[in-house]
């Protein structure tokens, strides 16, 4: 019989997980618990402190990232916090256009889960350019720390029930049914979208800058320095006049170099 998580066990995962991660679990004990047993009886493990050992030994890292993907939180679904998706079409968008001369638009999803965020996102911008799409470069690098949840964000396929919330032009549009109850992104959007596995604590390559960073709903893990560490380095590889996207229960330091628009949406330089 698997035995219940110990004082040391936990803390142990709490404090890698912050360390290298910035994920604060101190208030997960049950969370972490419950996502671990079924791993452990599957492997064979009597106690979490056989598994953890086992997971931190292991030199090429599948343990340890499998034991990470179990410790992630991944609740999105399509239109999530939908006025994001309406300031982008109501003012961003037609800023790009009016200020872009080289007709390149270039967005980051910095935490892109089972990716329903970054394709909405990409829906929205081609529904909004129209006949007009052609003519336009649109590139986003979508991220996530789990890989699980990229692996199926790469794929673009979803149950019909997870597609309630899009537009019904849209499922005609961006989506092609691939049997009774899935649908899959069709590849045109999907071929503008490069998913890959990133751990936000890393410092950002600075190889290029971005149009809009949407980095909703991950930061209210962590704790105020690592957050506004994070904003800052956003900052940085924001292009002037660019946007940022956060979640609506979250905020960034007062010390920010954004500019606050409106209720998580924040801006470089241009007023």
């Amino acid at each position: 019989m698997l035995q219940k998580l110990t004082d040391d066990d936990f803390n142990r995962l709490v404090d890698y997980m912050k360390k290298n991660y910035g994920i604060n679990l101190d208030k997960k004990r049950v969370l972490i618990e419950g996502r671990l047993a079924n791993t452990l009886n599957a492997k064979g493990f009597k106690t979490f402190k056989e598994f953890i050992d086992f997971a931190f030994a292991d030199r090429t890292g599948k343990e340890t990232m499998q034991l990470v993907n179990k410790l992630t939180t991944n609740h999105t679904y399509f239109m999530r916090e939908p006025e994001h998706f309406e300031y982008l079409k109501s003012t961003v968008l037609p800023y790009f256009e009016q200020a872009n001369k080289t007709n390149e638009i270039r967005i980051w999803c910095a935490a892109s889960s089972t990716g329903q965020e970054p394709y909405t996102i990409m829906m929205t911008i081609d529904d909004y350019l129209g006949m007009k799409s052609s003519i336009w470069r649109v590139k986003m690098l979508a991220t996530d720390l789990d890989t699980d949840v990229l692996n199926k964000a790469k794929t673009g396929i979803y149950e019909q029930d997870s597609l309630k919330d899009v537009p019904k032009h849209w499922l005609t549009k961006y989506f092609k049914k691939i049997d009774g109850n899935r649908y899959q992104v069709i590849d045109r959007i999907r071929n503008q979208i490069e998913f890959r596995q990133f751990n936000l604590m890393k410092p950002i390559p600075m190889t290029q800058t971005y149009d809009l960073i949407s980095c909703r709903n991950v930061m209210i893990y962590f704790e105020p320095e690592t957050k506004n560490a994070l904003v800052e380095r956003f900052y940085d590889v924001t292009k002037e006049g660019g946007y940022l996207y956060i979640g609506h229960a979250e905020s960034v330091g007062k010390t920010t170099r954004f500019t606050y628009v409106k209720p998580a949406v924040y801006r470089k330089g241009a007023k």
